[in-house]
């Protein structure tokens, strides 16, 4: 024990001695100095933006624009506008001609008239309006399902649908080529997650054989119209796999809505398939309906439960009622006028069979709508929808990691307002213009050669 004086406190002697001992403490025993306190990085310094300021520096280096976020100055149609000059558009997915239909823009100006630029809420609190009721009706019986309800992004509505329904002890399994909200769905939800490959339903069964025991719940997930590459799976085979192992089947019926099937109801009319087997129904409205936002439709369970536990419902302010009374308005004139769908078909064709004849490749496209022209080569496809653009045609070029590596491609998007001549002409040209690059031996493997040549240095040796 420390000795002190009669009032408690350490002697002069103990202050002393005390101060030594403290003195004689090596450097090493002494408490660490405080870390330099970590600093972010700029958004400059990021890998991501990295890798995309190098291949702008690229783009420049070879006198090539970007292709992104180009400004269009008239509606998207048939025909579109850009830096003042007119072009023949396979860009925009207005499918059936209805954007701008005179109903169309008249049901909007009337939800406009009542119900003003915004609901100005999320639908749970202060945000429904009769118009989302009035649309989730048209797409519940459209799907003949028990219920629907549309959501203010499509992205929004497969991220939250997924995010809702799954949980960490179920499995989320989807095709390889399946659109990205269905993957970050599949994140959010903290599911186990695997995929197949593109429309092998073999190997989906193999992988349903050896986990379903694991999991409580599994969902499978397709597309009814894939977007990359306008071709679809077997729904009827997938509804008896889903059946016999137990599973939920949702199907992105996003492409495949005002395309596939005689009066246009997608894939399961497509597929000759009762759309009541299907338990999760998906989609988007901003391609052959000309709006915006997306919906589920199926039983009144999952329907309500979306209701009150997807986070990009409950969380976010309600679909405008001007968007919602378009796309209502749409549905309507898609069903009256089956002849839009005749020439969308009809279209798609013969954009089918002329690449074709031309020996051009578009992939495995069942010719409804999506159209690619695959060109395998990056350089060589941005070149080309450039080569196109400056010929007064508007496709749009698709690079990995968007598609597979090696499967870059031009994108066409065929809709009811194109004519044979446009088809034609675009295909022709596409042709010619091909050909001019491979015989001037532009790709990705000679670019460095190219870089230099535009510099003006000599290539290394």
């Amino acid at each position: 024990m420390t000795e002190r004086d009669t009032s408690g406190r350490l002697s002069q002697g103990q202050v002393g001695a005390l101060i030594a001992q403290m003195r004689s403490v090596k450097a090493a025993d002494a408490p660490a100095a405080p870390a330099a306190r970590p600093k972010a990085k700029s958004f400059g310094q990021l890998a991501a933006y990295q890798t995309m300021a190098q291949q702008k520096a690229v783009s420049a280096t070879l006198g090539l624009k970007s292709p992104y976020y180009r400004q269009h100055e008239v509606k998207a149609g048939r025909l579109t506008r850009i830096d003042g000059r007119e072009v023949l558009n396979f860009t925009s997915y207005d499918y059936l001609g209805l954007n701008g239909h005179p109903e169309v823009m008249q049901a909007a100006a009337a939800a406009l008239e009542s119900f003003g630029t915004s609901v100005s809420g999320s639908r749970i609190t202060s945000g429904e309006r009769p118009v989302h009721a009035a649309l989730e009706r048209s797409l519940a019986t459209l799907y003949e399902a028990e219920d629907a309800v549309v959501f203010v992004s499509g992205h929004a509505t497969a991220v939250s649908a997924i995010a809702a329904l799954l949980g960490p002890n179920d499995l989320l399994l989807h095709d390889a080529w399946i659109h990205n909200c269905i993957v970050v769905g599949g994140r959010l939800s903290g599911a186990a997650r695997r995929s197949f490959p593109h429309n092998d339903l073999a190997e989906l069964e193999a992988i349903l054989a050896a986990e379903r025991g694991r999991f409580d719940n599994v969902l499978i997930v397709t597309e009814g119209l894939f977007s990359m590459d306008g071709d679809g799976p077997d729904l009827a085979a997938l509804v008896e796999l889903k059946e016999r192992h137990g599973c939920w089947l949702m199907v992105d019926d996003a492409h495949g809505l005002g395309v596939l099937g005689a009066t246009g109801r997608g894939i399961a009319e497509h597929s000759g398939v009762d759309p009541k087997r299907i338990d999760i129904w998906m989609g988007t409205l901003s391609k052959a309906l000309a709006s915006c936002g997306g919906y589920v439709a199926g039983s009144g369970p999952l329907v309500d439960l979306l209701k009150f536990a997807a986070p990009g419902l409950v969380y976010s302010v309600g679909m405008p009622a001007a968007t919602a009374a378009a796309a209502d308005a749409a549905l309507a004139v898609m069903l009256r006028e089956p002849e839009r769908l005749a020439r969308l078909k009809k279209n798609g064709h013969a954009m089918v069979a002329r690449l074709a004849a031309a020996g051009l490749d578009h992939g495995p496209a069942w010719g409804y709508g999506i159209v690619p022209v695959i060109i395998g080569d990056a350089l060589q496809t941005i070149l080309l929808a450039e080569r196109l653009l400056e010929r007064g045609i508007y496709a749009f070029p698709v690079l990995p990691p968007g598609v597979p590596n090696h499967s870059a491609r031009l994108r066409f998007f065929v809709s009811s307002e194109h004519t044979p001549e446009d088809i034609e002409h675009a295909v022709s040209v596409l042709a010619e213009e091909k050909r001019t690059l491979a015989e001037a031996g532009l790709s990705i493997a000679n670019l460095a050669q190219l870089l230099t040549q535009r510099n003006g240095a000599a290539p290394a040796r």
